[in-house]
């Protein structure tokens, strides 16, 4: 759990990664990093970890967020390719 966070704290802001790349770097799966982010992701910048297509897993809460980090979105995922970075 705490690499996984420690990863997330990384992210600067306007950075976004995935839950795959937080996942290859901590030397655990998606989904591990998918459940350590639902029950301790208050802890961290959790919208600054998406899907791979760029989604939130709740794009009403993390769409004020994007916004007050200049991040592009349409509403519902971030413009992957403008705002990401390996975690």
């Amino acid at each position: 759990m705490a690499a996984v966070l420690a990863i997330v704290d990384k992210l600067g802001h306007g950075e976004v990664t995935t839950y795959g790349d937080v996942a290859a770097e901590a030397g655990t799966g998606p989904r591990q990093v998918g459940r350590i982010m639902a029950e301790y992701g208050h802890l961290t910048a959790w919208w600054r970890v998406v899907r791979a297509d760029g989604s939130s897993h709740d794009p009403a809460r993390s769409v004020p967020y994007w916004d007050a980090e200049g991040i592009e979105h349409n509403g519902r995922a971030v413009r992957w390719s403008d705002y990401s970075r390996k975690a």
